[in-house]
């Protein structure tokens, strides 16, 4: 593998799990605050990327559907914590993976009543449309430079806003001692509806994000949702940081996986996985 080809491998690697981060970030988010197992997380990706395919072909514009689509996305986490997960906080996990485990089907048959079954794309805007050359025959998209660095705008923008913010103070202060955030006259409720929204907004921007280069088509939250249980469960449930730095290594584990041993690519992903949790059972970071 020459230079140029290994900048390209390193650069998709690096944008694979960017988009996982935000994925696997809303994920864990849920989880190490408000203790909900979502199985149904694969599902809002999907929803971003048919809305993005959807809202682009009413208004013409790939930003007016990105935009239009964040603000469905989180009206709709809003609606779905209000009617049925606010009811199962303090239910056992079984009860959760049940619960998330029938939205998966509900969401699916609704995708399919709505937009049907048939595989769409999502054009490219014309000012993302060409490419950087890096030698006299090889180039890298600059869309995919762009999804790198929405994805990093987005990461900054959560740190920022779950540490340096009054209402990320009252979100960590739910996570760490519930009853006590209420004592002190803190609407928990209205803190988990924010978390919950926020996660749902982040697995349809992913899904929006990346609908121009994977396809909008049927089940395809079901794929993304196990590459995103990987990284939450390598990273260290309900850390964000160990997101981040767990999706990094899936994506530079499983791109280079493919290119230099493509006949066991499959597994290395899981290796990597069980490595880290013989090494550090709780993940690489505790919450």
């Amino acid at each position: 593998m020459d230079f140029a080809n290994f900048l390209i491998q390193l650069l998709n690697s690096v944008q694979y799990g960017l988009l996982l981060f935000m994925l696997a970030a809303g994920l864990t988010l849920i989880f190490g605050i408000m203790g909900v197992v979502n199985l149904a997380h694969g599902s809002f990706y999907m929803l971003g990327a048919y809305l993005a395919w959807w809202l682009s072909g009413l208004t013409g514009s790939f930003t007016l559907a990105i935009v239009g689509g964040a603000a469905l996305s989180v009206a709709f986490g809003l609606a779905l914590e209000r009617l049925l997960f606010r009811h199962f906080y303090h239910r056992d996990h079984l009860d959760q993976v049940l619960l998330t485990f029938g939205l998966i089907y509900i969401f699916e048959e609704l995708r399919s009543i709505l937009w049907g079954d048939d595989v769409h794309g999502v054009a490219i805007p014309e000012a993302l449309g060409a490419s950087v050359p890096l030698t006299g025959i090889l180039s890298y998209p600059v869309y995919r430079l762009f999804m790198s660095g929405a994805c990093i705008a987005l990461a900054v923008g959560l740190y920022l806003f779950i540490s340096r913010t009054r209402l990320g103070m009252k979100i960590r202060a739910g996570a760490f001692n519930r009853e006590m955030t209420e004592s002190l006259g803190i609407n928990i409720k209205l803190i988990y509806a924010v978390v919950f929204a926020l996660g749902v907004g982040l697995a349809a921007t992913a899904g929006m994000i990346a609908a121009p280069i994977a396809s909008v088509y049927p089940n395809m939250g079901s794929q993304v949702l196990i590459m995103c249980l990987v990284v939450v469960v390598i990273g260290g449930i309900g850390s964000v940081r160990g997101a981040l730095i767990a999706a990094l290594l899936v994506g530079f584990v499983d791109t280079f996986g493919k290119v230099l041993l493509p006949s066991v690519a499959g597994m290395l992903v899981y290796m990597l996985m069980a490595v880290v949790l013989l090494w550090k059972p709780e993940g690489l970071f505790k919450q």
